[in-house]
């Protein structure tokens, strides 16, 4: 027994011991203590802080050029002031669009991330589900009441780890 524990993992006795038509997972979890989760989560929680620091830094150069154009603004015609008041707005719009976009880029790219996760964890879940003896795994924040003895989410994190790990191929 203790061999083949060590060749199944603890996950596998686990589905084994646990025999239920119903199954639960909690798929926010399944995500996000996985590994896959949480290097995507540390990799978009760099890039955020990268894209703060870009933001306080183009914050701080408005600033600048605002102040300087409000400065300038007795020395100028109304008309050539206008132009630059123009071209300064021009400018803000520019980059709030660009950071918008940037902002949307980085939740397609979590949602993505998190679609392939899914995808991977499918084959996994229905392993599990099987060994079980399960017909139905079921969303845990869906379920009104239920005993934790059905819950698989820990046993199918540790399942999706060792099949996928942090999901990053190898030669990487």
């Amino acid at each position: 027994m203790l061999l083949a524990l060590a060749l199944t993992g603890a996950s596998a006795v686990f589905a084994q011991d646990l025999r239920s038509p119903v199954l639960t997972v909690d798929s926010d979890r399944l995500y996000r203590d996985s590994d896959f989760g949480k290097r995507v989560a540390q990799e978009i929680e760099t890039l955020g802080r990268a894209m703060a620091e870009e933001n306080r830094v183009l914050e701080a150069e408005l600033e600048a050029e605002e102040r300087s154009l409000t400065a300038q603004r007795a020395e100028l015609t109304p008309e050539d002031f206008r132009t630059l008041a123009d071209a300064f707005d021009a400018r803000v719009q520019k980059i709030r669009r660009e950071r918008e976009s940037q902002n949307r880029l980085l939740s397609e790219q979590l949602e993505e991330n998190r679609v392939r996760f899914l995808n991977a964890a499918a084959p996994v879940l229905e392993d599990i589900m099987r060994e079980a003896g399960a017909g139905i795994i079921l969303e845990r924040r869906g379920v009104f009441i239920s005993a934790n003895a059905i819950d698989i989410t820990v046993a199918a994190i540790e399942r999706i780890n060792s099949v996928l790990g942090d999901g990053v191929p190898a030669s990487e």
